[in-house]
């Protein structure tokens, strides 16, 4: 099985990351940049989806890649209906609910899509998603939300969370299933996950703009003061959900949503992205104390990864309000594209059950 190639495809925004493995070794890794002239033209998300295909498949036109030897094409989950956590196999039905966008619009809805195209015509390979932003294991209680009209809902980094989780949990010689864990993903937005034993029971809704602040989501606004807001008469619907994730959090207070250049500000003592900043760090380690409190206090170790955590003072912050409460094992970054090529390797080495998408 070492010899089958996995082709990862990490659909973003304004680009699209692809890697080949081969077995657990990567050959290459690529990022395809795109214009706002290349994307302006396509309506909706899926309006993409030629155009993408088009590029993935002249850069490995490009790399010479003998196609057949690929056996599973392994794409970003989109917003499918909540399923539980694994290895899934794209099928008709998942192809339909991320075509129609059932649950939004979003460049992950990509990843399945594009994987079927690049799959189909090849002999042998199959197509994949694993772990999408809409993996739902919530207990119960955690669902309640105050109001019966709204429910909390699980949207957050699931494939990276997973993936350092069952990282961290190798490194000490046991396996994810036996630990609670609390992993915090802070990038663009900020998850925060309690994993008890191999199963996400709480987190805050990411996408959407629930828990910590973040470089570009407003975290949870006082409810009364928002909803004053969305009466007032100056504001869209648009507007408002710009307000909660796009345009809030440090871009809001700071006018820009790059994490580094809000900390060179800080250094530089401008005394106001210090004090965003400074809260960005606050907020999220008060919400990795609540997720403390959801395991009951019994943590086996806090884990502290995506972007922000490459920033020494960020990090710091976090730990002297947190480290109480357990270990911290910080993980700098996400390797999505590693996490979904070896999720590929299990599933076609027979490692894991590969799962079927039912709606």
């Amino acid at each position: 099985m070492k010899d089958k190639i996995i082709l990862a495809i990490n659909p973003g925004s304004t680009s699209t990351k692809f890697a080949l493995y081969r077995g657990t070794d990567m050959v290459m890794q690529k990022t395809l940049r795109h214009s706002t002239e290349d994307l302006a033209v396509f309506g909706r998300m899926t309006d993409q989806l030629s155009f993408r295909y088009g590029v993935i498949a002249e850069a490995l036109k490009e790399l010479k890649t003998d196609l057949g030897d690929i056996a599973a094409v392994v794409g970003r989950g989109g917003l499918v209906n909540p399923i539980e956590s694994g290895i899934y196999e794209v099928n008709d039905l998942m192809k339909k609910h991320l075509s129609e966008a059932v649950n939004g619009e979003h460049a992950s809805n990509l990843g399945a899509l594009l994987a079927d195209m690049v799959a189909g015509p090849l002999p042998g390979a199959k197509a994949y998603i694993v772990d999408p932003v809409v993996v739902d294991e919530l207990e119960p209680v955690a669902r309640l939300s105050g109001h019966p009209l709204i429910s909390r809902r699980s949207i957050f980094h699931a494939l990276n969370q997973k993936a350092v989780a069952r990282i961290y949990a190798a490194s000490v010689g046991k396996e994810y299933e036996d630990l609670n864990l609390i992993v915090a993903h802070m990038g663009g937005g900020i998850s925060v996950g309690a994993h008890r034993r191999g199963r996400v029971i709480d987190v805050n809704n990411a996408l959407n703009g629930d828990g910590p602040f973040s470089p570009e989501r407003s975290g949870g606004l006082p409810a009364w003061q928002l909803a004053e807001l969305c009466f007032s008469g100056r504001y869209t619907p648009s507007d408002i959900k710009s307000m909660i994730a796009g345009k809030g959090g440090i871009v809001a207070y700071l006018g820009t949503n790059d994490h580094m250049e809000a900390s060179n500000r800080a250094e530089a003592g401008d005394e106001r992205a210090a004090l965003v900043l400074r809260g960005c760090s606050y907020q999220t380690a008060k919400e990795i104390g609540a997720m403390s409190a959801v395991l009951e206090g019994k943590v086996d170790c806090i884990i502290l990864t995506g972007g922000l955590a490459y920033d020494a003072v960020h990090i710091e912050q976090v730990r002297s309000m947190i480290s109480h409460l357990g270990p911290v094992f910080v993980y700098p970054g996400e390797d999505e594209l590693k996490a979904l090529a070896f999720n590929g390797y299990l599933a076609i080495s027979g490692h894991i059950s590969v799962k079927h998408y039912l709606g």
